[in-house]
């Protein structure tokens, strides 16, 4: 009986060893050694800034399809769902969509989904700006496409940002067939790195003399998008930077950036769509047209959307009606029709921005700061995922995060890029400590950073070269009972967050940029 045990306990330890090992494996740095402090000045005299647009698709190829027996949007051999096997190799090649809930395969698709590059190139800095339709890019993906852009492109910083949308394929890994098991396709991945790498090629090879142009609208949008935490804040600005060819009359292409999670199809939707950016992008390129008359001309050129604000969270859940401009119908419930009213309202309210501030930016150089940051990762969760794989992200050290903030003045402009969900309240002021809140506490976010932004026009990029969740003030932060507000359960956001101290440190290393300014 001794020598059973002894055997036991030698079969434990060594199943404990190699658990370790595995967990040791999936945190290991993927990039060792990166760390980027980047300070980028324009050159002495301001000449002809050049601008080059360029989309290239991320859509997968799905080689099988499947029908949902009982609508529940899950895959589920169990209650009846079926496959059909498009390849032949007798397994169930899914594409497991990101966002909501387990197991939502996608079962065709809608919409191409895209990655937009824009290429600005003073004569002395050459600048990319990429936003691809995924829930999130992470800054291991980011260091990857840095990597393999070619020396000759002369790209000095890139900044790549995800849009969010919750139709796409998982490209974090926390939405496949089950908990323990990553819902990223290696191959697809590798894929998408490489069609990042060549928009931004063709984006620097398309470059022109160009003229921007910059517009916003602060309040047109407050109705198309809801707060679903106390406090009640949101960032509903549109903020736009149009790119016009210096020597033609014509649009080379636009940046667009608003704070709304685009999962206005909701949990149900198993078509692969960008959701309702792919209506705001299309409305603006070719116009809205209503019988004879045009309710907007379209401005041509390559949109690029990105996402701002979009901590609290900020959505149009079924919970919003929109209107359609064009036909006079009002949508709740989530439909394409639903997205596509929105897209045309945003299109519409943008347009109009355009037609009011009709001035050209003076020629300018592009100022640039981008640092490196590290944070400590306590959602026990994510520290499990990292172990068991399903988060291949990997440690800059051991139980500490790698990721970057960055700051970018062009003109009357300033773009601050945020590598998470940032919570409207950082942005834009509005910090509350709740009576019971975990911690006891001056709102330390403060003041709030668009107030530190120089210039007119003050973007703030959301998902920008990382995607670490919520960034919540920690004065907010809720996951001891009794929860805030009186709340029955604990918010959502901490759930998906890095930890408490995330806000904290990225606050005060953006602001340090922004002070640099």
């Amino acid at each position: 009986m001794r020598r059973f045990f002894i055997g036991l306990a030698g079969v434990l330890a060594g199943l404990l060893l190699l658990l370790a090992g595995i967990g040791y494996h999936n945190s290991r740095d993927r990039h060792p050694g990166y760390s980027l402090d980047l300070d980028l000045r324009p050159p002495p005299q301001a000449g002809m800034l050049k601008a080059g647009f360029a989309a290239v698709k991320i859509t997968p190829f799905l080689p099988d399809r499947w029908r949902d027996q009982n609508h529940n949007s899950a895959y589920d051999p169990d209650e009846g769902d079926r496959y059909t096997d498009g390849n032949g190799n007798g397994r169930f090649d899914a594409f497991w969509m990101a966002g909501f809930g387990q197991k939502r395969a996608a079962s065709g698709v809608h919409d191409d989904l895209w990655a937009r590059a824009m290429v600005l190139d003073d004569g002395r800095t050459r600048l990319a700006f990429v936003a691809v339709d995924l829930l999130g890019f992470m800054h291991k993906n980011v260091l990857n496409v840095r990597k393999a852009l070619p020396a000759a492109a002369g790209i000095d910083y890139a900044v790549i940002s995800s849009t969010h949308t919750h139709e796409a394929p998982d490209f974090i890994g926390m939405w496949g067939g089950s908990f323990l098991k990553s819902g990223v396709d290696p191959a697809y991945e590798q894929f998408v790195e490489q069609q990042v790498v060549r928009a931004i090629l063709e984006a620097a090879g398309k470059c022109r003399p160009a003229r921007l142009r910059f517009a916003q609208d602060l309040t047109g949008a407050d109705t198309l998008v809801a707060d679903t935490r106390k406090p009640i804040v949101k960032d509903p600005g549109l903020y736009v930077m149009q790119a016009l060819d210096a020597e033609r009359d014509s649009t080379l292409g636009m940046l667009v950036v608003w704070g709304n999670h685009p999962e206005t199809l909701w949990s149900k939707n198993t078509l692969l769509t960008s959701d309702f950016p792919h209506y705001v992008r299309h409305y603006l390129e070719n116009g809205i047209q209503q019988a004879d008359t045009a309710l907007l001309k379209g401005l041509g050129g390559t949109v690029v959307y990105a996402t701002g604000a979009i901590g609290g969270l900020m959505t149009t859940s079924p919970k919003v009606t929109v209107h359609d401009p064009v036909s006079g119908e009002c949508y709740t419930e989530p439909t394409f029709e639903k997205a596509d009213a929105q897209g045309k309202q945003l299109a519409l309210l943008i347009g109009r921005a355009l037609e009011r501030d009709t001035a050209l930016a003076p020629q300018t150089g592009i100022r640039l700061r981008a640092r490196t940051v590290e944070l400590p990762l306590t959602n026990p969760l994510f520290r499990l995922g990292v172990a068991a794989g399903v988060l291949d992200a990997g440690y800059s050290r051991w139980g500490y995060f790698r990721t970057e903030v960055a700051a970018i003045r062009i003109a009357d402009a300033t773009f601050l890029c945020v590598p998470g969900e940032i919570y409207p309240e950082i942005v834009n002021g509005g910090i509350r400590n709740p009576a019971d809140a975990d911690f006891r506490m001056r709102p330390y976010e403060t003041p709030p950073l668009r107030s530190l932004m120089r210039g007119r026009y003050k973007f703030v990029i959301g998902l920008a070269n990382d995607e670490l969740g919520y960034i919540i003030p920690k004065s907010e932060w809720d996951t001891e009972k009794p929860y805030g507000y009186g709340a029955d359960s604990r918010p959502y956001g901490e759930i998906n967050s890095v930890g408490p101290d995330t806000a904290p440190v990225l606050y005060r290393a953006m602001t340090d940029l922004l002070h640099d300014f």
